[in-house]
């Protein structure tokens, strides 16, 4: 039995969860989100509540898909009524964030800015050297942040680079070899 898939999850007010066709729809204040069902998995809304069922408990692909549904289903709930959030910092001399509209534009040690596209139902947002990704759809959040992230990861030796707030880089010793023959 999956843990996470039998747990149930609760319909806040204000969110409307519909199941037809295959496709499970969440609505909710900050936006709607839609996901393709499994044919083994069976979505069941009523009485402010979501059940998860799959069709055979037995089957290890099948107990994975569970709990793995329900997860994305409580992440759909949560993200229609609350929203997920990610913060990176640039560390840099020179190094420089800015909107432009509400795209990003990053300058961080190239011959050019970088420009990063806004996407549907994302919003950037830039506090000095912080930046904010927000948005109701956890998974393109997380992959936006990341894709702004890999433009100039955090190098080990100067700590210059853009990484997650609280995200601890380990930091590298210089080349000692020439000083010490010096």
């Amino acid at each position: 039995m999956s843990r996470v898939g039998k747990k149930i999850r609760t319909i806040p007010a204000g969110v409307i969860v519909t199941v037809e066709k295959g496709q499970l729809k969440v609505a909710g204040p900050k936006g709607e989100l839609k996901l393709k069902l499994h044919p083994h998995i069976t979505v069941v809304a009523t009485d402010g509540q979501v059940t998860v069922t799959v069709a055979n408990v037995d089957d290890s692909k099948d107990r994975a898909l569970w709990g793995t549904f329900s997860s994305l289903i409580g992440n759909m709930i949560t993200g229609v009524t609350v929203g997920f959030k990610k913060n990176l910092n640039i560390s840099g001399v020179g190094f420089k964030a800015a909107m432009k509209g509400a795209d990003l534009s990053l300058e961080v040690g190239f011959s050019h800015p970088v420009e990063v596209k806004a996407v549907p139902g994302i919003k950037f947002s830039v506090e000095k050297d912080n930046i904010s990704v927000e948005g109701f759809d956890r998974q393109l959040v997380g992959e936006l942040a990341a894709r702004i992230r890999s433009i100039r990861k955090v190098e080990p030796y100067k700590g210059k680079g853009i990484k997650y707030v609280g995200e601890i880089v380990r930091r590298k010793a210089g080349k000692t070899a020439a000083k010490a023959a010096a």
